[in-house]
């Protein structure tokens, strides 16, 4: 009894680590990430760390999270085409479905 507690414990830890690792590796992708485009932006100094603020901070939460951003987004950018067109009703219905369907294209 007390050796399969054991292995439990031990898989438990393991999952939690997992986890942990996970996050981790998200984290310094995205630095990664901030960094490159801050070197190829030409930033230094306060430029740099206000800039490198700003992208770590964006989409930090899970992926959902950016997910829901980028459906947003979608929709902005769906909704100001169909003002341009000044579309109403049921024509604007429809292009938003087919403009909300093809990823947000205005075309």
């Amino acid at each position: 009894m007390k050796r399969s507690m054991w292995f439990v414990a031990i898989a438990v830890a393991a999952a939690m680590l997992a986890g942990q690792t996970s996050a981790q590796n998200s984290q310094q992708e995205k630095m990664t990430a901030c960094n490159n485009q801050a070197t190829a932006k030409g930033l230094s100094g306060t430029e740099r760390q206000t800039y490198m603020q700003k992208c770590l901070s964006k989409d930090s939460g899970t992926s959902s999270k950016s997910s829901s951003n980028s459906q947003q987004q979608k929709m902005t950018d769906c909704n100001k085409a169909a003002d341009t067109k000044n579309l109403t009703g049921t024509d604007r219905q429809n292009f938003m479905k087919q403009c909300l369907s093809k990823g947000g294209s205005t075309k």
